[in-house]
């Protein structure tokens, strides 16, 4: 047995995230932890990666007591954790974040060698197959993706007794994904152990010897992987049967002739080139290809983020200039990024929700605290958000939680347009069908949706046409067909 942890609990306030759990892991092993958004998943893992003191348990490691004070010790300790939003930190180089808290390495006499630095972190990106990236540049020039993989070769790096994985392949290309499992298979190979976050059953099936189950701070059972099935796992972690009915159903329906949102020419050197494509109202349109195949960064542009960027973009007749300009539209942006680019973490969930709405809220010019609170509570009740109250951080909330919270900023404000891209990113089944359904409803209701996603299936499922992305301009278009497969699209990615 490589490691225990007995009687775990975590409360924050009257929410008990971890109550009373007990785990042990075996050496060699690759073990997932699943649950809906919200079960203590990420909270579990905080705790044994030293991120979060526990409020009561025991944990021991090798045999032996473990109680790390920091990230910083558990790392030295053995435990690695890779969490599931952006660790790297801006401002500091690639090559210094590789080596955050391990400065001794290339420190002589008090005096940092910073040629040694980037020698060294350049040998250990070059051994992942990370040419691209440079140790010498700011981490914050790159891709979310690219962080990530940087974080990759931070985790392997010191080759821990436990890599923890939270909710990561979400943010990774299949090529990026391929280099965690690499990293996972490693670390099982010599003897060490991995616990692993996965929303994608599947994945969890296919990569897992082990999985933990857990419900609403508690655990529910821990099982083989092997005989397991997908509707079994989805079963046990929301404690009833799910209804077949997940994605939309329908096939055929008519698509409204008034075009909403028009795209003409748009271009941005090194990104994508030539993106033209209309938007109907009432219509979800899909941007589907790789990872780097421009789709993101088409969206973030057709929203007026992107630099360096030719071409027009035409909301009902009239021709944009700016972010303000879609604003005034009624045209949100939900970003793949959640934590940077769709909410401010550190303000109150209060806050979140209102920031989009406060000609709505003070048509006078005046809002009162007591008006918002009671505006956020409404909104935040009509997607069920897991919370505390209002005035809660939402920073601290679950990954399918905060995602809620993102689209209630939009959906107060009565927005018309929806650009989405990765809308479901680290969110459990239980919450892809609360969102699924809220797309149906808004699409019922004559709203308009861009949905960007690598979930070829979420792609099938809910868009009526699918723009696909290769090499940086849009090389095909599908139409809604209910004997479309993931096989039909790969064909036009690749």
């Amino acid at each position: 047995m490589l490691a225990r942890f007995e009687h775990m609990k975590k409360y924050f306030g009257a929410t008990r995230a971890v109550d009373d759990i007990s785990v042990e892991i075996g050496a060699g092993e690759i073990r997932a932890i699943v649950g809906e958004n919200g079960s203590g998943k990420s909270t579990l893992l905080s705790m044994i990666a030293g991120i979060l003191e526990p409020d009561g348990g025991e944990m021991f490691l090798d045999g032996q007591a473990y109680r790390p004070s920091s990230q910083a010790e558990a790392n030295r300790l053995g435990v690695s954790m890779i969490v599931q939003e952006i660790s790297t930190l801006p401002g500091l180089t690639v090559a210094e974040n590789i080596m955050l808290g391990r400065e001794r390495e290339y420190t002589v006499f008090g005096i940092r060698n910073l040629r040694q630095l980037n020698r060294m972190v350049k040998e250990k990106l070059e051994r992942a197959g990370l040419m691209e990236i440079q140790p010498d540049r700011d981490a914050a020039a790159y891709s979310l993706e690219q962080r990530k993989l940087i974080e990759l070769v931070r985790a392997a790096d010191v080759e821990p007794k436990i890599l923890m994985v939270d909710e990561t392949t979400t943010a990774l290309s299949q090529t990026g994904r391929e280099e965690l499992y690499k990293l996972m298979r490693n670390t099982k190979a010599r003897g060490s152990s991995v616990l692993f976050i996965s929303h994608d059953l599947k994945e969890v099936l296919s990569v897992c010897d082990s999985v933990t189950v857990m419900r609403d701070g508690v655990l529910i059972d821990t099982v083989p992987t092997e005989g397991m099935t997908e509707e079994g796992l989805k079963n046990m972690m929301v404690g009833r049967e799910l209804s077949g009915h997940y994605y939309r159903e329908d096939y055929g329906t008519p698509i409204s002739d008034e075009v909403v949102l028009e795209v003409k020419d748009l271009n941005c050197p090194g990104r994508f080139q030539n993106v033209n494509f209309q938007l109907h109202r009432g219509e979800i349109l899909g941007f589907g290809g790789l990872s780097e195949a421009g789709m993101h960064e088409a969206a973030r542009a057709v929203y007026g983020m992107e630099y360096d960027v030719s071409g027009d973009v035409v909301i009902n007749g009239e021709k944009m200039h700016s972010v303000k300009d879609r604003l005034a539209k009624k045209v949100g942006y939900i970003s793949k990024n959640r934590d940077m680019e769709s909410l401010f973490n550190q303000a109150s969930i209060r806050d979140n929700i209102c920031i989009t709405c406060f000609d709505k809220l003070a048509p006078k010019g005046v809002v009162t605290r007591r008006r918002m609170t009671r505006f956020a509570k409404e909104q935040a009740g009509l997607l069920q958000v897991k919370m505390r109250d209002t005035g809660q951080p939402a920073g601290t909330l679950s990954g399918g939680n905060k995602q809620k919270v993102a689209l209630s900023k939009w959906l107060a404000c009565d927005t018309e347009i929806f650009i989405m891209d990765s809308p479901t990113r680290g969110i459990d089944v239980g919450v892809k069908a609360v969102i699924y359904g809220l797309m149906e409803e808004l699409k019922n209701s004559g709203k308009s949706m861009i949905i960007v996603s690598e979930e070829l299936l979420e792609l099938i499922g809910m868009a009526d046409r699918i723009l696909i992305f290769k090499n940086g301009e849009i090389s095909g278009e599908i139409e809604r067909n209910k004997d479309l497969t993931e096989e039909h699209l790969v064909q036009r990615m690749i």
